[in-house]
């Protein structure tokens, strides 16, 4: 789940985790209500809050036993199921599995509510930006423990990073305002709000009429999106150009003005965000 700060994805998890109650509607989680089964969706959910849930006496090592117990865990399998889980986001390296959560940096405090949300192999489980705060390591460590996790636990995760979007997600559903304005895998949204090329040249401030030109060239319809100090981008319509004219046409355009740097790139997951957060365009749900 996308969306801008506001847009409602905590509010979301909230609501289908029972911290709030629906005021019209229904949800169901496996089968059951929320409104009226909440105590039977908890034995299979689990949940990674926004900020961090942790008693700051209790160890590492001690939540996961109490979060595996509630889980119906018991015995060698407990055991088990909480080596492998401070092992899967490392947090069993130099002791730090024993020592008292207000002890860990909030990193670790992160890792560790990932790992509660997954002990005992829930059906579902909610993931409120899981990866904030955690360094570049630790990061991708944690995407590979969630990417895992999916082979058998349904997994919906907010976050602001769309890279964390294309790694992990199956399907992404953009919030804006409180409703859901798009769903679908990260290529089919590209595909459907991405239809423009992303032109940028830089050149001599003398030269800028020129660029304009030769943009205007490829099309008509090419929409200036950013300018400073010689720098140009350009939004240009798939449909209008050829890759290889465009490559031939910027060879030709260096004999006649010096270009000091240029580029021609796809649309990324981070302009469809943008696009759709800033309502560009009228949006259709879609599956």
């Amino acid at each position: 789940m996308l969306g801008p700060n506001g847009a409602g994805k905590t509010s979301f998890i909230n609501t289908m985790t029972g911290l709030v109650k629906p005021t019209s509607g229904s949800a169901f989680v496996h089968g059951l209500d929320i409104c009226k089964d909440m105590d039977k969706v908890y034995t299979s959910m689990g949940v990674c809050p926004q900020h961090d849930l942790l008693w700051e006496t209790l160890t590492g090592r001690e939540h996961l036993l109490f979060y595996g117990r509630l889980k119906n865990l018991k015995g060698s399998d407990l055991n088990k199921a909480v080596e492998e889980s401070l092992k899967n986001v490392n947090l069993l390296n130099g002791g730090v599995a024993d020592k008292p959560a207000g002890k860990y940096s909030g990193g670790m405090k992160r890792r560790l509510s990932v790992a509660i949300s997954l002990i005992g192999s829930p059906k579902v489980v909610y993931m409120d930006e899981p990866s904030t705060g955690l360094d570049p390591a630790s990061r991708m460590n944690l995407w590979t423990v969630i990417k895992r996790a999916k082979a058998h636990t349904a997994i919906i995760l907010t976050t602001h990073s769309m890279e964390e979007a294309e790694f992990l997600c199956d399907r992404l559903g953009i919030f804006v305002d409180g409703r859901l304005q798009c769903i679908g895998n990260p290529k089919e949204l590209k595909g459907r709000y991405g239809g423009s090329y992303v032109f940028t040249m830089t050149t001599a401030l003398e030269n800028e009429k020129d660029v304009e030109m030769l943009v205007q060239d490829f099309s008509s319809n090419a929409k200036k999106i950013y300018h400073i100090s010689g720098t140009q981008k350009f939004e240009i319509p798939k449909e209008e150009v050829r890759i290889s004219e465009m490559f031939k046409a910027v060879e030709k355009a260096k004999s006649s003005f010096r270009v000091f740097a240029w580029g021609l790139a796809d649309t990324t997951l981070e302009d469809v965000f943008i696009k759709v957060a800033r309502g560009d365009q009228d949006f259709n749900v879609y599956s």
